[in-house]
């Protein structure tokens, strides 16, 4: 038997006399497909996304931040220390990234299937499942699934915010939705708190602005959970980045100066694997890769003016909502792409988009059932095997510049930059991390030192510069050393020179 499905009164309901399918349906038939596309989801991010893989430039600072390997790197501006948090339990006291990435996948599929989970009784089971194995498979997904990054993480608290935002306006008793309302904006905030303010505008213009949807004790919760996120971030700016004003505007500058961009361009190349698209040039990928990108607004448009010619379409016009404000900054106000950014707004459009391929499949009638079964059955199969092939290429590119960090270390220690040293200069930040030394940079985005003060470094202990092919290494080095690592050239000061490294 098929779960009801709960839908608040719509705008202008009388909500002292709400409708009776607002009585949201708490039986538990049908979670167990749920637990099974969680479970399919971390078994697949084990298989597919190789626990080995190593650390990226952005993870090796997140985990430096808790972990003993190497000495924390520079905590820019835009980030949080969201990431860092979740993964203490394992960063404080192992160095071994493969024990990192089960311990991040197992962890990717509970939140996965708690996300979905508040669905239940909003809609049907079997959309959530199809949902959630939807999002699940997307190559993006698997691949940011098992890592130390916050992208995934806004995109579990999106869906589970949105979700208990619906359940406490239809139950004004319902303490379990108020307490997920804030909790999982807490989890927006403090993963990315820009991010959490975009996904929940609607939510807080709803309970804000719409006096059918006032309910004081949500807006306190939801208020209350990016307060709770977004706490630290605040303050954090007035200690070390000169206020919280002066904070965002070095998290524009960083990001490229946040104002009128359209990037929609930018995020299409990156479809194709293109982990960070900045500068954002060359080719598009090709027409199958991109596809899915185009299909799944318009398939979870679908979906949401089915629901809404059934008179239950106010659940999926807000998650069209909240994903509308959630990518909108990532598609107009930014000068690069990332795959990862749109985590959020794939996961809130997943589930619009598998009521509306239900309803295809459960409407046609006679002869056009088959055709529409089939239809169906081969895009979806077409869908994963792009997803695959793009996750596959990714991976297997991902590990090798991995590898060469890893093996540029090693190079290092052989030349004696060893615990406790310093690295500067082109990739410093994640090869300092794999080498097990502080990073540091005299200009960009990560300027945290000065040149007479490497210098002075480098009469104590190791200190290396790595210099990019074709470029010059600055004045302090141009006496030190220079020996050719792997495709770089590094320039070792004269604690190592003398011998005292090693």
């Amino acid at each position: 038997m098929m779960a009801k499905t709960v839908n608040p009164p719509f705008v202008g309901a009388d909500r002292h006399n709400p409708p009776s399918t607002g009585r949201i349906s708490r039986r538990p038939h049908g979670q167990q497909w749920l637990a099974l596309v969680a479970g399919a989801f971390t078994l697949a991010q084990l298989l597919l996304v190789r626990p080995g893989m190593g650390l990226g430039w952005d993870e090796t600072v997140y985990v430096s931040q808790v972990g003993s390997h190497a000495p924390a790197a520079f905590f820019s501006a835009p980030r949080a220390r969201g990431v860092p948090l979740l993964v203490a339990p394992i960063a404080s006291w192992s160095s071994s990234t493969a024990l990192l990435r089960v311990y991040l996948a197992v962890l990717s599929g509970l939140g996965l299937f708690v996300a979905l989970r508040v669905w239940r009784g909003l809609f049907p089971m079997r959309v959530l499942a199809v949902a959630g194995a939807l999002f699940a498979t997307l190559w993006v997904t698997l691949f940011y699934g098992p890592q130390a990054m916050p992208n995934y993480w806004v995109a579990i608290g999106a869906l589970a915010c949105a979700g208990c935002f619906l359940r406490a306006q239809a139950d004004r008793f319902d303490r379990a939705a108020l307490w997920g309302v804030g909790l999982s904006a807490a989890l927006m905030a403090w993963m990315r708190p820009t991010d959490a303010v975009y996904v929940t505008l609607p939510l807080l213009f709803l309970v804000v602005c719409v006096r059918r949807w006032w309910r004081p004790r949500l807006l306190v919760a939801l208020v209350a959970g990016l307060v709770a996120g977004a706490g630290e971030w605040v303050v954090e700016a007035y200690v070390s980045y000169g206020g919280l004003a002066q904070r965002l505007s070095d998290g524009s500058k960083i990001q490229g100066g946040l104002g009128w961009n359209v990037a929609v361009g930018d995020q299409m190349r990156s479809l194709g694997g293109r982990v960070l698209c900045r500068p954002c040039t060359g080719a598009m990928p090709a027409p199958p890769v991109m596809l899915w990108w185009f299909a799944l607004p318009v398939v979870a448009v679908l979906g949401a003016v089915i629901a809404v010619k059934a008179r239950r379409g106010v659940n999926s016009l807000l998650l069209l909502a909240c994903a509308a404000t959630a990518a909108f900054p990532y598609l107009f106000m930014i000068g690069y792409a990332a795959p990862r950014f749109l985590l959020p707004v794939y996961i809130l459009l997943a589930i619009p988009a598998a009521d509306g391929l239900i309803h295809l499949l459960t409407a046609s009638r006679g002869a056009w059932r088959p055709v529409a079964v089939t239809l169906v059955t081969l895009g979806l199969a077409g869908h994963l095997a792009v997803q695959f092939v793009v996750l596959e290429r990714t991976v297997h590119g991902t590990t090798v510049s991995h590898q060469d960090w890893a093996d540029t270390a090693t190079e290092l220690h052989r030349l004696g930059v060893k615990p406790p040293c310093m690295l500067t200069g082109y990739e410093g930040v994640p090869i300092a991390f794999y080498a097990g030394c502080s990073s540091v940079d005299t200009d960009g985005h990560n300027a945290n030192t000065t040149a007479g003060a490497i210098v002075r470094a480098g009469q104590r202990i190791p200190v290396g510069v790595l210099i990019a092919p074709g470029e010059k290494p600055p004045a302090y080095a141009r006496t030190w050393e220079a020996h050719r690592v792997g495709h770089l050239m590094v320039y070792v000061a004269p604690a190592v020179q003398r011998g005292g490294a090693t």
